[in-house]
């Protein structure tokens, strides 16, 4: 990866206007960017949803094949609402003002299977500084059958990905708790990360460990204690997945590949030619601004522009940090994407998907 930087040279003042601004309303309202009763009520929820379905299962007192399907697919709900509204904010630092906190929710991702470390490198410092990048957002960079930015080759089997990419989208978790976090660790000690003396091998035994801790509890034991056929055990454990898969990818995808996002190739020079607040708008987009219940399920993640611009803030407080930042960008004349319904930005992501595909 080239040593990539961003364009210092303006919009400058956007950005110390809105850091300002955004300063003054924790300060006028007497409160601070961290969580507070409302995520300990959240935690608690979203770990009931996924862990209460397999610990029934787990009494082998479950034989109906239906009831096995629904107890893994609402464990498959409740699998998604820890990574989005409790490890998301965790690992980023936002859940509480305690790093101890924050370090053991973060786990929660451990316990759904994946690394919080490589997860760490993806998402805080890959996706978050270099978002629409390419060689910098590892979210974009995707295998040849998939095309997430103009700037990638493209080739003819990426006419149909709009139609074919929901199943690899449902099989993105278990992809990720099988080979991804093996795969991305390498290639991050390659880029320079885990690159500490014994740091690589100390990190791939914790992997190793933490998935294994994950199947004994989500499927060995489940395949032990209920009485039908290991099939039927097997497929409705990848069923909960493919709900996990699909509601996450939608949930991160409809907010940057989507049309009015911008798209950024750096110079020879790895220069990007913007401010990175200012990137980070034209980068990203909100949706569905108005749903509060939505909002809650998905910890806030409608709210991507806040997410980016202040990661070190608890989604709690982007609904009404989005006032403040579209009423700034406005000012500055600075792009504010937002669509009103999820539907609306699930189909620009369709779209945007298709036109990929094309050109």
């Amino acid at each position: 990866m080239k040593n990539l930087k961003f364009d210092k040279t303006g919009s400058a003042e956007f950005s110390k206007t809105l850091k300002a601004r955004v300063n003054a309303h924790f300060k006028n309202t007497n409160t601070n960017i961290y969580g507070d009763g409302r995520m300990v009520v959240k935690t608690i929820i979203m770990l009931s949803v996924f862990f209460i379905p397999l610990i029934t299962m787990s009494t082998g007192l479950i034989s109906s094949p239906a009831l096995i399907f629904a107890l893994y697919i609402t464990s498959g709900f409740g699998m998604a609402g820890v990574g989005m509204g409790v490890m998301h904010d965790a690992i980023h630092g936002s859940y509480s003002k305690h790093r101890l906190v924050n370090k053991y929710l973060g786990y929660s991702m451990n316990l759904i299977g994946a690394s919080a470390n490589v997860w760490r490198v993806q998402h805080n410092v890959l996706h978050h500084t270099y978002t629409n990048v390419d060689e910098g957002d590892d979210d974009i960079n995707a295998p040849f059958f998939l095309r997430f930015t103009p700037n990638a080759k493209r080739y003819w089997v990426h006419r149909f990905q709009y139609l074919y990419i929901w199943f690899f989208y449902g099989l993105s978790t278990i992809s990720w708790i099988t080979t991804k976090d093996f795969v991305r660790l390498k290639r991050y000690r390659d880029m320079g990360f885990f690159g500490k003396e014994g740091e690589y091998r100390k990190e791939v035994m914790k992997i190793v460990g933490w998935k294994l801790l994950y199947y004994s509890y989500a499927l060995i034991l489940p395949l032990i204690m209920i009485p039908l056929p290991a099939w039927i055990i097997v497929l409705a454990f990848l069923s909960m997945h493919f709900v996990t898969g699909i509601c996450i990818s939608l949930v991160f995808q409809t907010a940057h590949i989507v049309q009015d996002a911008a798209f950024l190739n750096p110079d020879q020079e790895g220069l990007i030619s913007n401010e990175w607040t200012v990137h980070q708008l034209a980068t990203t987009s909100n949706y569905s601004p108005r749903s509060k219940v939505f909002s809650w399920l998905i910890g806030g993640l409608n709210f991507q522009v806040e997410h980016h611009l202040f990661p070190n803030i608890c989604h709690i407080h982007y609904r009404k940090l989005s006032q403040i930042v579209s009423e700034t960008a406005r000012e500055f004349n600075v792009p504010y994407l937002v669509k009103k319904t999820f539907v609306a930005a699930l189909w620009d992501h369709i779209k945007m998907l298709r036109q990929l595909g094309k050109a």
